[in-house]
């Protein structure tokens, strides 16, 4: 099965937010991801609210309630209190894990398991309470024990860190070697039972090898890319486009 696109939509809200006006609208943006066949939207609200603010989440949850129940939510952010409670209250089908400080730009490292055992199994036993399902941010280093670790704090999914593949476009030899390194973890992660995400720097180009070495990938969460392509092709164009790379018939 092809790999599930989730569209990220923080870059559309960091537009928005350089002025006081309601464009360009996040929940608009969204509706037409998933009109073009997008399976899912993502968010990451910071505590800062620089991009996703948190009076966003609720449109979005009814957006996809009423008129795209087949898609799926997935919020991401590092399990504070009020991230957990901003989870507690939008139940997102999906929750992603990540460890970032409050003050860093972007997410760029995946988490330390063996630091952060005891910390994943409590905030992940809190969610599966929930009924929903959690993915860790990990990186792609083919550290097995790291991955036993992930998978037993109740993890459902990892989503490999691909922020060094993304970063080493114009030298092919280097993606290369790393797409290799990810498709063994993706694949340490699989016999362990987790399921493997991706996202980070992923771009119509630079997919297709991705999946070539992730054949059984579940989903990938773009958003800065994607972002980037709607600017010249159009959201609906570029959400096709992505898919297409994913590796999906697209008419």
């Amino acid at each position: 099965m092809p790999a599930k696109l989730s569209v990220n939509l923080n870059a559309i809200a960091m537009l928005r937010n350089r002025r006081d006006l309601p464009w360009p609208s996040v929940v608009g943006i969204g509706k037409r991801a998933l009109e073009a066949g997008a399976h899912g939207l993502t968010v990451h609200p910071r505590p800062d609210q620089r991009h996703i603010r948190f009076s966003d989440l609720g449109p979005l949850r009814t957006l996809i309630d009423e008129t795209f129940p087949q898609a799926e939510f997935n919020m991401e952010g590092y399990p504070n209190a009020e991230f957990l409670g901003l989870v507690e209250r939008h139940r997102p089908e999906q929750v992603t894990l990540v460890p970032d400080d409050p003050a860093q730009a972007t997410s760029d490292h995946g988490w330390d398991f063996r630091a952060n055992q005891t910390l994943l199994t409590d905030v992940i036993a809190r969610l599966k309470d929930l009924g929903l399902r959690v993915s860790l941010f990990a990186d792609g280093d083919g550290d097995r024990e790291a991955l036993e670790i992930a998978r037993a704090t109740g993890a459902d999914r990892i989503e490999l860190y691909t922020g060094p593949y993304g970063g080493c476009f114009g030298a092919p030899d280097q993606a290369a070697a790393i797409a290799k390194e990810l498709g063994r973890t993706a694949e340490i992660a699989r016999t362990l039972g987790l399921g493997v995400n991706a996202g980070h720097d992923l771009t119509v180009e630079n997919l297709p090898l991705l999946v070539e070495h992730v054949p059984h990938l579940d989903e990938v969460s773009i958003g800065h890319g994607l972002t980037a392509d709607a600017l010249e092709y159009g959201m609906t164009e570029t959400v096709r486009r992505f898919r297409r790379a994913c590796g999906e018939v697209v008419a």
